[in-house]
């Protein structure tokens, strides 16, 4: 009987089952399994272990050339089939050690599934360092560091929000658009040249110690607790405002203290100025020129028969307001009688009523402005009336008031140590910072008491009249 061929094999077999038509070398089988609508699909059949895998190849096609390795467009012969079943089977073959085709594809699996992984990766990243790039920028982290510095009752966060807003983010706007670790000492240095070619080369170094102070503080956030977490995001590991000299020429103090006879001046106009504002103003004087910002926040808890409680923002960031005690000598304790202490804060202007708005209004809900208090001495001393020997006070401004009262007590042989005390400056050490809890309430007493005398002394110059209107 003759053999039938694979042709005959394929016409002849039955719908719906698989027929075995070759064996492949080096292991394996063509098989072939006619559908319902006539049409024969073949496939490649092996075993590995106890389990097996029919690997679909294509269609056969009828018409295709017998003898044709190459599939046609409708389809493969059966020569061509044999051809893409035995190179399925070499590649199993050569792989079994390692679990053949079935491993080979699920180490393709799993490789897509990376690349697919590493591909989201790229986009999570290069998403993130767009955001890096529109978020973390020069300019927000020197506004969260002005943030800081208010949350802790700096005063100087004003300060330094203004020198931002003009040196960097009106002058070099596409430096402060940058991300805040890519910004450089020598564009740092850049934006003080600019400051400094304009005249203000003290302004320069303090908008570098600002840009500094913003970035240590972005640096100490990986390792202190108590900087908020949002400077940590801005993955800051240097320092450029630190790669940055400061002109030591333009950091000398301008204090310009008012002399002795100045100081009396000064006095004997104040002294007689009757209701609130001449109040405010003695006060200020006779408890030592303390700190505007810090006086003008007293508040009615904080007052005591003979002394007040003012707290000092000044000093470390990160460190909470530290108390600072000032004694009230007879004078400055009836000036401060005459502010009327009421509510909340003991210097108000606040008045039983009524806002525009409706809501009500108590005394001491709000404390006086520091600039209303230096605008009130200014005013006092253009308004004095002199004798014609005498010029007045040339260029006076409150700062004066306080480093003339260091002064006049220097002349009177107080120590440096207690005037730092009385005016709340120069307390540093390990010593004074964590030991010693002395307040010299007595000593300070006494150099108040001395700043009186010296005032109330002969002068070169007399004060005939106050102009109140």
């Amino acid at each position: 009987m003759a053999t039938k061929t694979v042709g005959q094999i394929i016409k002849e077999m039955p719908t719906g089952v698989f027929t075995t038509l070759e064996k492949t070398n080096p292991i394996g089988a063509l098989q072939a399994r006619k559908q319902s609508n006539g049409t024969v699909s073949l496939f490649w059949r092996y075993s590995i272990g106890a389990k097996s895998e029919r690997v679909s190849i294509g269609v056969y096609d009828v018409d295709a050339p017998p003898r044709s390795l190459q599939p046609t467009a409708k389809g493969f012969s059966v020569l061509a089939a044999i051809h893409a079943a035995q190179a399925l089977a070499q590649v199993h073959h050569a792989n079994r050690a390692i679990g053949g085709r079935p491993a080979l594809i699920a180490a393709k699996v799993e490789a897509i599934h990376k690349a697919a992984k590493a591909e989201a990766e790229a986009a999570e990243e290069a998403e993130a360092a767009k955001l890096q790039a529109s978020t973390y920028t020069l300019k927000n982290l020197l506004n969260h560091y002005c943030d800081h510095l208010e949350s802790l009752s700096r005063r100087s966060h004003g300060d330094a929000r203004s020198i931002f807003k003009l040196h960097v983010y009106e002058a070099w706007p596409k430096i402060a658009a940058l991300p805040a670790n890519k910004v450089t000492g020598e564009q740092v240095a850049d934006m003080m040249r600019g400051v400094v070619e304009n005249g203000k080369g003290r302004t320069a170094n303090k908008l570098r110690s600002y840009i500094r102070a913003a970035y240590q503080t972005a640096l100490a956030a990986r390792s202190k607790a108590s900087i908020p977490l949002h400077f940590k995001p801005y993955r800051v590991t240097s320092n450029p405002g630190a790669d940055t000299v400061p002109d030591e020429s333009e950091n000398k103090a301008d204090k310009n203290p008012l002399s002795t006879d100045e100081m009396r001046l000064y006095w004997q106009t104040i002294k007689p100025m009757p209701g609130f504002i001449g109040a405010v103003l003695r006060l200020h004087l006779l408890t030592g020129g303390q700190r505007i910002e810090q006086l003008v926040k007293l508040k009615t808890s904080d007052v005591n028969s003979d002394s007040i409680t003012l707290y000092d923002s000044k000093g470390r960031p990160g460190k909470s307001p530290r108390p600072h005690t000032v004694p009230l000598i007879p004078l400055a304790a009836a000036a401060l009688f005459e502010c009327k202490l009421q509510g909340t804060y003991a210097i108000s202007t606040d008045i039983d009523g009524f806002k525009k708005d409706g809501t009500e209004t108590h005394k001491g809900d709000t404390h006086l402005a520091a600039t209303t208090l230096s605008k009130w001495a200014v005013e006092a001393v253009k308004g004095m009336t002199i004798d014609s020997g005498s010029q007045g006070i040339p260029n006076f401004k409150t700062k004066r008031i306080r480093s003339g009262v260091e002064t006049l007590l220097a002349s009177a042989r107080i120590s440096k140590e207690m005037r730092g005390r009385l005016q709340s400056h120069g307390i540093s050490g390990v010593q004074d910072r964590h030991y010693d809890g002395h307040e010299y309430m007595d000593d300070k007493r006494q150099a108040l008491m001395t700043l009186i005398k010296l005032l109330d002394g002969p002068g070169k110059t007399n004060v005939i009249a106050f102009k109140t209107g």
